[in-house]
């Protein structure tokens, strides 16, 4: 086993009856492949009583993998990560959605792809290699597409895949993106990864599958997808 310690800071909001299944696989992939880790949730004080299952998976799995650090509401996901990054003990962060959008079983492959070059971040991406989307309809794929396409030509960070949220990310690297990121929800995510190569850090890419939702409702709705386009521009002329 090498010394390196894997954090994954988990956003919850109203997550239970995704939460005990994602933190099981978690668990049954940092085993089997003998790697030192812990999961932070970081949850915004969900009414349908994701602390009390968290609480539970503390017991099972025991406090040095599972913490809960809550937040008294929805405060978002930029920070979020912030919050969760003080209680980090890992030095690489992983950073994933807590619905199944992303599976577990890609997280072994951000890790052999780091050490191939040392990478500082190692981001999923949906649109390279073996990688891509399922549960989606057309319109959700072409409003992704469309929208990593505009991200991609204004801001020209080198990446195919801007908006994903799955990427690993040497922690001390993480905290320097996200203390210079102003953007809310779904812009953070693309922010972080512009700032990150404007920062000259490299970044390796692995194909992820992602999968829509398993329980609960999508969160991109129309207001959504134009602060998205607003966050672009606001990024392409700021950075």
């Amino acid at each position: 086993m090498s010394s390196d310690k894997y954090s994954v800071i988990l956003p919850t909001y109203n997550e239970r009856r995704n939460l005990p299944i994602l933190i099981y696989l978690l668990a049954k992939t940092f085993k089997e492949h003998k790697l030192n880790w812990e999961v932070i949730i970081v949850d915004d004080n969900s009414p349908d009583g994701t602390q009390e299952i968290a609480k539970k998976l503390i017991d099972i799995f025991g406090s040095e993998h599972i913490q809960l650090r809550p937040r008294a509401g929805k405060l978002g996901l930029g920070t979020a990560y912030v919050h969760g990054l003080q209680y980090v003990t890992g030095n690489f962060v992983i950073i994933m959605d807590a619905d199944f959008s992303h599976h577990p079983e890609a997280i072994p492959r951000f890790i052999a792809k780091q050490k191939e070059k040392d990478y500082d971040i190692v981001t999923g991406t949906r649109y390279a290699g073996d990688g891509g989307v399922y549960g989606w309809d057309l319109k959700r794929k072409l409003v992704s597409r469309g929208a990593n396409f505009l991200a991609s030509t204004a801001l020209r960070p080198g990446v195919s895949d801007l908006t994903g949220s799955f990427r690993l990310y040497k922690k001390e690297v993480l905290s320097t993106v996200i203390s210079q990121t102003k953007s809310k929800g779904y812009v953070f995510q693309m922010e972080l990864m512009a700032r990150a190569k404007a920062l000259g850090y490299s970044v390796g890419e692995s194909p992820i599958s992602f999968v829509d939702r398993l329980y609960g409702e999508s969160k991109l709705g129309g207001d959504e997808i134009v602060g998205y386009l607003k966050g672009v521009w606001n990024l392409f002329t700021s950075i």
